[in-house]
């Protein structure tokens, strides 16, 4: 192992674009949408959240390309905030979505994976842990020894996701069932709120493709296209997955089930439907999770590599160029995280934080222009200053209206926050 060099750049506009869709796309345009239709009334209202939900993404995703082309480094987000508000703020960010965000959803997500897996043969307890974890080690493996081999298994299971979600949609689309319409009762703006953070959700993960910006070919170019690909595409997928939905059920009927694509899947394909939809969500979880792998360990290497963290977690693996150690150890927080089933706890816990430095790197745009004047941009954000302050107040709402109604896992997010301030000041005190 050295630290002597830095990650080499290998990933192409194709593969980045793959890392946008495969962690976006998880397990919640399966389940999500009935707790959507819980929240709103009618079809309409239905798809335009999801339609406002997807743009709002969308313009976070325009600041991230204009940083990610003037600020092309591996650390993506964690470097915005260290150049914008100083390495605190950095270190915070990093620290939160280190132990929490992403290692917290991925092991949520290995964990469905067991339960989708479940379909197929049945599993106990400890057996269901040991296949998430099982999960976590092989993709941890194959990113430790190449970024194109977890760049591979990244196209690959992002493009079966697609594929797969473009038979379920086809299923709905061209079935010759048709539920009856109904009348709609008055739209709450609560509900609407409430219908709209689930959906922002749903597009979570957009901004992980940061993480890699420094092994991204062109980035400059490379980093805009493939946000905007991305987030197009999942936008589609989204709205055209909901219109099939709503194509074959009812909204009532969407709010009663709580496997929405499953119960599409059975009405559309028969029997072997359940199979198809348990099959697609295994493996949309797995590019999801290989997603969340490949960017993780990109944090902690670009803290290290500022002295604000272990400083083995910068090496590179001098055969496999790769932030090995880094994905060695994220995998195995990960894997405790599942065997001690408190995953669950500190992912829901850290969501509101999460979207704390989302916020403040899409308005780090706004903080740079003005710190970093003559920087060049390659991008600049489309419809600045409008998108971006759109942005950020529906983000301040999102959180607000979650420190209202999740009140408990919403003050723990701040825990986190002050517990990674509190090892700040502890590590620069070293």
């Amino acid at each position: 192992m050295k630290a002597a060099h830095d990650l080499p750049r290998s990933l192409g506009m194709l593969d980045a674009t793959a890392i946008v869709i495969g962690i976006v796309i998880g397990s919640g345009i399966f389940v999500l949408p009935n707790l959507i239709a819980r929240s709103l009334p009618s079809a309409p209202a239905i798809l335009a959240v999801w339609v406002v939900a997807g743009v709002l993404s969308f313009f976070g995703a325009l600041a991230y390309a204009e940083l990610g082309a003037m600020l092309p480094a591996t650390g993506g987000q964690y470097v915005y905030l260290r150049e914008a508000y100083g390495p605190l703020c950095a270190f915070v960010s990093g620290w939160t979505f280190m132990l929490a965000v992403l290692a917290g959803g991925s092991a949520w997500l290995a964990v469905t994976f067991s339960i989708y897996a479940g379909y197929f043969f049945p599993l106990t307890g400890a057996a269901a842990k040991g296949l998430a974890v099982a999960l976590i080690a092989a993709l941890s493996a194959v990113n430790y020894v190449g970024v194109q081999e977890g760049a591979w298994v990244q196209r690959t299971f992002t493009g079966l996701k697609i594929v797969g979600l473009l038979v379920l949609i086809g299923a709905g689309l061209l079935s010759s069932r048709t539920a009856a319409p109904a009348a709609a009762p008055p739209l709450a703006a609560m509900h609407f709120g409430v219908a709209m953070a689930a959906c922002l959700m749903a597009y979570n993960g957009w901004s992980y493709v940061s993480f890699v910006a420094g092994e991204v070919r062109d980035p400059q170019k490379n980093l805009l296209r493939s946000l905007v690909l991305g987030m197009a595409a999942v936008a589609i997928l989204y709205v055209s997955a909901n219109v099939a939905y709503l194509k074959v059920m009812t909204v009532a009927q969407i709010a009663a089930t709580d496997r929405v694509g499953a119960d599409l899947a059975t009405r559309t394909l028969g029997p072997v439907g359940g199979t198809f939809v348990s099959l697609t969500v295994l493996l949309s979880i797995v590019g999801a999770v290989n997603g969340c792998i490949l960017t993780a360990a990109r944090i902690p290497f670009a803290q290290a590599r500022d002295g604000l963290f272990f400083a083995r977690f910068g090496e590179v693996h001098s055969r496999f160029q790769t932030p090995g150690f880094a994905i060695l150890c994220g995998g195995i927080w990960t894997a405790i995280l599942v065997l001690t089933g408190s995953y669950e706890t500190l992912y829901s816990y850290s969501i509101l934080a999460a979207w704390i430095f989302y916020t403040m790197s899409v308005a780090a745009v706004f903080v740079l222009r003005r710190k970093l004047p003559d920087a060049p941009r390659p991008y600049r954000m489309w419809g600045y200053p409008y998108t971006l302050w759109l942005f950020v107040a529906v983000s301040v709402w999102f959180m607000a209206d979650a420190l209202v109604t999740e009140t408990r896992p919403s003050l723990m997010a701040f825990v986190i926050v002050a517990a990674g301030v509190l090892a700040y000041r502890m590590w620069s005190s070293r």
